[in-house]
């Protein structure tokens, strides 16, 4: 496993002066120990003095840049270790909405930093059921290991290092999680990379007659087999889609927040539309899950250590390709609890129109 030193940034505010002018700027370094210095020249001088934590983050608005048409954005300006003001946390929660994906990068967190920023987006939810039947991280049970690192040939994370399919975190249960978090502690140089993709424009897009086929539809979402295809702890292997355990969604829902329709699928395996035959589910699923996943709907995230991201989970699907089992891939997540979920409901000028 690739070993990283780890330094928390510091910072400081440099402030010159210069007969009646002057200015200052914050930065970040990233050393050991730094302090006060003081260079002096011919009729200016410049000093760095360092900040507290809460003067920090009192510093001017983030930048939002947009990663891809389809969604996706990088959110700078901000050091999420420490604690944020109102504003920035609006500003955040509104790129959020817009974006459905964030990425922070630069973003060196403990476990209990990583805890707390989590917790601005709602209450905590405990990772879902893994094959080994206990957490990785008895400190911190609230945050699952995703990694195919094993150490005295046990796995310190789930996942492994095959593919993990398209799929949508949890929806096996009645209220699937609202929001995911991934932070990067270290990742292979190339491989692992995760791809989201966005379930309104998957909807909004949907040709005339296949909305027409899945309106007022719903589907089981199985509970047997978690998205590397690795069966869960207690579970029974599934032979008949009709007979899979887990709860039954809509396959158009109202986003809670925002009350846009999205498509909402969970994961192919073993789904199965309520009311058609084996062969009429399977048929409509597969045209469904062809169109939802085309790439021009979709976001690539190209990995680098100290990456965060952070979904929506009732608006996208996301998967992860395969990478060389010989590199260390370690990654902590958490993710937020979610409530019921809505079947989507034109309203009556919206179908007039």
């Amino acid at each position: 496993m690739r070993q990283e030193k780890r330094f928390r940034p510091h910072y400081f505010l440099l402030t010159w002066h210069a007969g009646e002018h002057g200015g200052g700027y914050v930065f970040d370094i990233t050393i050991c120990q730094l302090y006060i210095m003081c260079i002096i020249t011919a009729g200016c001088y410049i000093c760095t003095i360092p900040l507290t934590e809460k003067e920090v983050v009192t510093m001017p608005s983030i930048t939002i840049t947009p990663l891809a048409p389809a969604l996706g954005a990088e959110v700078s300006g901000v050091h999420l270790h420490s604690a944020l003001d109102n504003a920035i946390i609006t500003e955040i929660k509104q790129a959020w909405d817009k974006f459905l994906v964030l990425r922070f990068r630069g973003q060196s967190l403990t476990d209990p930093q990583l805890l707390a920023f989590s917790r601005l987006f709602g209450e905590l939810d405990p990772p879902g059921p893994n094959p080994y039947g206990k957490p990785f991280l008895e400190e911190f049970p609230e945050i699952n290991v995703i990694s195919n690192v094993k150490v005295d040939g046990v796995p310190i994370g789930n996942l492994g290092d095959g593919e993990a399919v398209w799929h949508c975190d949890m929806t096996y249960v009645a209220n699937p999680p609202r929001a995911a978090m991934l932070h990067a502690l270290d990742v292979p140089p190339s491989g692992g990379d995760t791809f989201w993709a966005n379930m309104y424009l998957a909807f909004e897009t949907l040709p005339a007659n296949l909305k027409a086929k899945i309106e007022g539809r719903r589907a089981i979402h199985d509970a047997t087999y978690n998205s590397a295809g690795v069966m869960r702890k207690g579970m029974k292997d599934v032979t008949d889609p009709r007979e899979a355990p887990g709860a039954q969604h809509p396959l158009v829902i109202r986003h809670p927040d925002t009350g846009r329709a999205a498509l909402f699928l969970g994961r192919r395996r073993n789904s199965y539309i309520v009311g058609m035959t084996l062969e009429e589910s399977n048929a409509l699923l597969d045209e469904l899950w062809a169109h939802a996943t085309k790439p021009e709907f979709t976001f690539r995230q190209e990995w680098r250590c100290d990456d965060l991201i952070l979904w929506d989970n009732r608006c996208t699907l996301h998967r992860r390709d395969a990478f060389d089992p010989t590199v260390s891939r370690i990654m902590h997540r958490t993710q937020i609890k979610g409530g019921p979920i809505e079947a989507f409901q034109p309203s009556p000028l919206a179908e007039a129109s």
